[in-house]
């Protein structure tokens, strides 16, 4: 069945754009790390917090029923929409430094995001449960479609790319949504009584690594997809 796949059914050409994209994904989460843990030596000159940030972010928009709780872990920090929660890692919520403040904002960012319909959250929203159902089941669907043959394999192959699309389309609309968040961060800092306009560049650096790690999520999901589809095409070839 894929007899032109000299090394065997995984050493596929597509196989290698996983590669690439998977190290891509490990250098951005080694930037991340080592950017977080850079600027989170250097304290904020007022000495706010990142709660205290967040906080005051939330209630000049009018969201003062947004909470803000602790989460255990390292830059876990996220904002639960269906609660209204601000969760910050512990490494943060307590922090005065630069680096702790940047994230506390543009989680708070996601929150006024919410708030004021932003359409872009909006729309991934509506792709959470298609997206989790494929990015789980679209690979295994694929995979045992291309082990059978008949209508229920291109049946189940076909459903399997559906869903793993979706799963894509998911990682794709995320990306404008956390950059609109940490333009939003950075625009409020700037004008509000956060953090001296020589602080900016941190926070903007701590930012625009993280945003780094979605753009590189979305290009594993991307390179996955189009070896699904080269392995696909390459069995209906050989049929």
């Amino acid at each position: 069945m894929f007899g032109y796949y000299p090394y065997g059914f995984y050493m596929d050409p597509g196989y290698f754009l996983v590669i690439i994209a998977a190290i891509l994904s490990l250098i951005a989460s080694a930037r991340v790390s080592s950017t977080f843990k850079k600027y989170s030596q250097q304290p904020t000159v007022r000495g706010i917090t990142a709660e205290q940030a967040a906080r005051k972010i939330l209630d000049e928009n009018g969201l003062h029923d947004v909470r803000i709780e602790s989460i255990s872990g390292n830059l876990t920090d996220h904002y639960d929409p269906r609660s209204k929660v601000i969760r910050l890692s512990d490494t943060v919520r307590n922090s005065t430094s630069v680096a702790s403040v940047g994230v506390a904002a543009h989680e708070a960012g996601h929150a006024v995001q919410h708030a004021t319909g932003y359409k872009p959250i909006k729309f991934r929203n509506t792709l959470v449960p298609v997206a989790n159902i494929g990015s789980m089941a679209g690979p295994y669907l694929i995979i045992i479609g291309l082990l059978l043959s008949g209508a229920m394999s291109d049946m189940l192959v076909n459903l399997g790319v559906w869903f793993f699309a979706a799963a894509v389309l998911f990682q794709l609309v995320t990306l404008p949504v956390e950059f609109n968040a940490s333009n939003r961060a950075i625009a409020t800092l700037q004008n509000g009584m956060y953090l001296y306009e020589d602080e900016i560049p941190a926070v903007k650096k701590v930012l625009g690594a993280a945003a780094m790690t979605y753009v590189a999520a979305a290009a594993v999901s991307i390179a996955n997809l189009l070896r699904f589809l080269m392995l696909i095409g390459g069995r209906r070839r050989d049929d």
